[in-house]
């Protein structure tokens, strides 16, 4: 086939990528920066710039993401690109609305509290926007190599890299709001991975279809999963009809659905969590490019 579901941008993608955006700028202007927390990945090295030469997050955030983007093109395929594009643009927008505007959240000084609205805010839109194959760039790019190739959780590479941040961040910011910089990260970083997959490491999935080799060609070349084909029979009719059987990661669950709505608006999918996937195909030593694609 000819059709490539994975090249298609969709509006609802990039609607959910927007409001992940505008939240996540938000936790960033309204609760990190007004309580002097700091951060992690990029945006806490905005974040330093701004404590100390007060240059704008605004528009660091785009001059540092240029040559991280560049490298994740040579991973990421063309949607993605464009995704990340989108959310590294949206979200040096959104921060210089929120920045524009003369809301002011009072919490008492209380720092606590602070990083925890910040963690479930920021979480939140970042989580959404990773659920719908967007990043704002950076280390969001980083994360998303690790998970896609080596199986490593986006919100526990985020995590990792934040701590290295944070202890640079010690130039600008004292021990006090450390220490609450670092509970607002671990709540971001747990929201981020029950936003994508609660505590499961993969979902399973069973597709019913008519086109059935047309979505297997898409899983196998475009996502490059194995697809086992299950022998069923219909109840009613006694017709043998095979069953699909996929198992991907939380984060490629959105394009799969994609794949199968775009091919067979009517296929009935089954969606469940897997506790454990071992095996060629899941472990992210990913099979060779070749492995699945037709050689004649």
């Amino acid at each position: 086939m000819t059709n490539n579901v994975e090249e298609k941008v969709r509006f609802i993608d990039l609607l959910m990528i927007t409001i992940g955006c505008a939240a996540y700028a938000f936790a960033l202007i309204k609760f990190n920066i007004a309580n002097q927390l700091a951060d992690g990945g990029i945006s806490g090295v905005t974040l330093i710039l701004k404590g100390l030469f007060n240059f704008n997050p605004a528009y660091s955030t785009i001059l540092i993401n240029i040559p991280l983007i560049l490298f994740g093109y040579r991973f990421l395929g063309r949607r993605a690109i464009i995704y990340t594009l989108y959310g590294t643009v949206m979200l040096s927008v959104f921060l210089w609305i929120w920045q524009q505007v003369p809301l002011s959240i009072d919490l008492h000084h209380d720092l606590f509290l602070a990083a925890m609205a910040a963690g479930i805010t920021g979480g939140a839109g970042s989580g959404l926007l990773y659920r719908y194959g967007g990043t704002t760039g950076g280390t969001d790019i980083i994360a998303r190599i690790f998970e896609r190739f080596r199986g490593i959780p986006m919100g526990q590479t985020l995590l990792w890299l934040d701590i290295l941040v944070l202890v640079v961040s010690l130039v600008y910011i004292d021990v006090r709001h450390m220490a609450y910089t670092i509970l607002y990260s671990y709540v971001f970083s747990r929201l981020v991975n029950f936003i994508l997959s609660g505590t499961y490491a993969a979902k399973g999935v069973l597709i019913i279809s008519s086109k059935s080799q047309e979505i297997i060609d898409q899983v196998m070349t475009v996502m490059e999963r194995g697809v086992s084909i299950l022998h069923g029979e219909g109840g009613y009719s006694h017709k043998d009809r095979p069953v699909l059987y996929v198992v991907v990661s939380p984060s490629e669950l959105h394009d799969l659905q994609m794949i199968v709505s775009e091919l067979d608006k009517s296929a009935f999918m089954t969606i469940f969590d897997v506790n454990e996937a071992i095996g060629e195909g899941f472990t992210y030593a990913r099979p060779s490019h070749n492995l699945f694609k037709h050689t004649g």
